[in-house]
């Protein structure tokens, strides 16, 4: 893991393309901004949990599919 300080409106550049900027503090809270290709998905890190939580569940989840009848089979 890197770690840098960074300031108010100071940023970061990540390849080509992408910047998160420091836009503002207040407490111990701090406001980022992120400059991205629209291609490149941002997500905070508890949506991205929940999106894999819910794609894992759906990957094992059982499929039931309903029996089909064809006229051959009466």
């Amino acid at each position: 893991m890197l770690i840098l300080s960074r300031r108010k409106d100071e940023s970061v550049i990540i390849e080509d393309g992408i910047e998160i900027s420091v836009v503002d503090i207040k407490g111990d809270q701090v406001k980022l901004g992120i400059k991205a290709p629209r291609n490149v998905k941002v997500y905070r890190n508890e949506v991205f949990q929940a999106i894999q939580a819910e794609n894992r569940a759906a990957a094992t989840a059982p499929v039931i599919l309903p029996k089909l009848e064809f006229p051959e089979d009466r």
